[in-house]
């Protein structure tokens, strides 16, 4: 099928999520963690979102789950309105999309079992009858590779990798559309990392899962989306399927983030783009591109006027001055 016939899952337009905060003389201020994000999100893919910590990229994914009300802008979520949902539409939706959280450790209730953990989500939500919840949990576990005599364990009993997989069943329970995968294996040793990244694609092979995953290892991302948005300072500045971001990076921001990926051969080697200067606060208003203090090729127009994101190829969209 090709990109043009397959549908659009998520997407959001002119997406902003600002928190009110204080500063160190108790004056408060507006910290604008997503400012301004457009992005579509086609059924079935891998769509991967990375940039530095401190981005918004978490920040965002909780505001596409609904977990966070968002500022301004819209979410359309299966061709409905995500933002205005309550009630029951509202209880629909939390069932359609969920999350995978970045520490195993505290994202599971250590008062609970394997089995109440995987049962919760169906007593919540009041579907099937107890001895059907138990079967159901077992099933999960065969699902993602756990032993079902982990069933009666508490999860300070459970190495990383194996707790994770107890909150990917979780995350599975409900059979949603859409998963929020939040940096999920960040916190585990790498050859348990590439255990969980073939869970997690084999699972959407055999179901078709939608996956949002955010991340700030480029290489993992490079491993397993189909296409990737860079973000930076709440912003998306780049857009475009994996291997255009990889060969033919554009944003300077990018190319930098590129640039410090360890190649795995001690013949081989890049060159680093350093970057230097200061960041922006997110809490001030910042005139021009937010990325001109640190960019090596920042101009006058830089420093007066924001880029917006434009297509300037097919697929792949970017946010600087220098691709006019």
């Amino acid at each position: 099928m090709s990109e043009q016939n397959v549908k659009t899952l998520l997407e959001t337009k002119d997406l902003k999520q600002y928190f009110t905060v204080k500063d160190s003389h108790g004056k408060k201020q507006s910290l604008k963690a997503v400012d301004g994000v457009t992005i579509a999100i086609r059924e079935g893919e891998t769509f991967g979102l990375v940039g530095e910590s401190g981005c918004g990229k978490s920040t965002l994914g909780k505001t596409i789950l609904n977990l966070y009300p968002p500022t301004s802008g819209s979410i359309t979520f299966d061709g409905e309105d995500a933002t205005t949902l309550k009630g029951q539409r509202l209880r629909d939706f939390r069932k359609k999309t969920q999350m995978i959280f970045q520490d195993p450790s505290s994202c599971l209730n250590p008062r609970l079992r394997v089995r109440d953990i995987l049962c919760e989500p169906f007593a919540i939500h009041k579907l099937l009858t107890p001895d059907e919840r138990q079967k159901r949990a077992a099933e999960l576990c065969d699902m993602v590779g756990l032993s079902r005599a982990y069933l009666s364990r508490y999860p300070h009993e459970m190495s990383g990798g194996q707790k994770q997989r107890v909150g990917i069943a979780r995350a599975l329970a409900l059979e949603p559309k859409l998963i929020v995968c939040d940096e999920p294996v960040s916190a585990l040793d790498v050859s348990i990392q590439a255990q969980v990244l073939n869970l997690l694609s084999d699972l959407q092979t055999q179901f078709g899962f939608t996956y949002l995953f955010i991340s700030h290892n480029l290489s993992v991302v490079k491993h397993c989306c189909g296409r990737i948005a860079v973000m930076y300072l709440g912003r998306i500045v780049e857009l475009a399927p994996s291997d255009l971001i990889y060969d033919r990076a554009l944003h300077p921001y990018t190319r930098a983030l590129i640039s410090a990926i360890p190649i795995p051969d001690p013949a081989l080697s890049r060159e680093r783009k350093l970057l230097s200067g200061d960041i922006p606060s997110p809490t001030q208003k910042i005139e021009g591109c937010p990325f001109k203090t640190r960019c090596p090729e920042a101009g006058e127009k830089c420093m007066r006027e924001a880029p917006v994101l434009k297509e300037y190829e097919p697929g792949h969209f970017v946010s600087c001055h220098l691709y006019g």
